[in-house]
């Protein structure tokens, strides 16, 4: 069978669905597995060893789905399901599946706090839409495949790091996703260890404020390093801090323990640390007692509150605590 397999944006929900392309070139028989996604993620998914054949969104909608359409696709797997998607499968005019986004549970606890949600993980309701082809969670996880060529963390990184560091995560897409400036310098004073800063071009200046505490154990990566780079990082990293961000799901899929600061969003979403059967560490850190969370199943540019205390109130040595513990245990 000929699968097209669809997830427009964005890191993490791209890494998300990983499993059911492994699942589902492994478990059915001659399964041909195509991918459609925007171009700028492709890098995300063009090393998968599962996946067959690459798409990308198109300004030209006739034109991509001209091109579709000569594939000659027997189904679709939906993983996206917005307006674009639903006319992508109807202008191919084969079976599709498409996953539950939950739109109306996430606004019932987002505006009024009434808990609805399933105790189901994303990547269990994205292998839902593939179960009818006999498919089954092989409990290997999330997948992140880089190029051969990536540069590694010891050529990345200063000599003073290469016995073992602290990856802290330090962007996000929305700010009120993001652990703030003063919360990382707290991080920073209270785990003793060498420490990396992750994050894009954009969080440089916030995550060079950080490095300015103490520029000879921290270290300033971002926007200094490509993806795949900062994937790499991850991957070397003792353990990795991050709040909810495409980074701590590469994280999850390199079976990194993680300590996540969670602020406008909430676990119960369904896209906490997924390891599948492997017994990795992490702890999901929460601020308890506010009636105001969650305030936005995606963020906002700025709390809606003005006092963002689903971070600021965030404790430091918590983090730390997590971070001795398992540094002594994996010396």
């Amino acid at each position: 069978m000929k699968f097209l397999i669809i997830r427009f944006s964005s890191i993490g929900d791209i890494v998300l669905t990983t499993p059911v392309v492994r699942c589902l070139k492994q478990q059915v028989a001659g399964a041909e597995v195509h991918y459609l996604t925007k171009k700028g993620f492709g890098q995300l998914l063009d090393q998968n060893p599962y996946i067959d054949k690459l798409h990308y969104l198109g300004e030209d909608f006739t034109e991509m789905i001209d091109a579709l359409r000569r594939e000659k696709f027997d189904v679709v797997i939906d993983l996206h399901r917005n307006i674009r998607t639903l006319r992508v499968r109807r202008a191919l005019g084969v079976p599709g599946h498409a996953f539950r986004k939950l739109n109306l549970e996430k606004w019932l606890v987002t505006s009024f706090k009434w808990n609805r949600l399933p105790d189901l993980h994303i990547v269990d309701r994205y292998l839902d839409t593939v179960a009818p082809f006999g498919v089954r969670n092989d409990g290997q996880g999330l997948d992140y495949f880089m190029p051969p060529n990536t540069r590694s963390a010891k050529m990345i990184l200063p000599a003073v790091f290469h016995q073992g560091y602290v990856a802290l995560v330090a962007g996000a897409a929305h700010a009120t996703k993001r652990i703030p400036v003063e919360k990382m310098k707290e991080i920073c004073r209270a785990v003793e260890f060498p420490v990396v800063l992750l994050g894009g071009r954009e969080d440089g200046q916030r995550a060079a404020e950080v490095e300015g505490i103490a520029p000879s154990r921290i270290f300033n990566a971002c926007g200094i390093t490509t993806l795949h780079e900062s994937a790499e990082l991850v991957r070397n990293a003792r353990l990795v801090v991050s709040s909810d961000t495409g980074l701590m799901h590469i994280a999850a899929a390199m079976k990194r323990p993680l300590v996540v600061l969670w602020g406008n969003t909430i676990p119960g979403f369904g896209m906490y640390p997924y390891y599948g059967t492997f017994s990795v560490p992490f702890r999901n850190l929460e601020v308890q007692g506010l009636r105001c969370r969650p305030c936005s199943k995606i963020g906002y540019e700025a709390c809606p509150r003005k006092h963002f205390r689903c971070m600021a109130d965030q404790s430091a040595e918590a983090v730390a605590s997590f971070v001795r513990a398992y540094w002594s245990a994996h010396p």
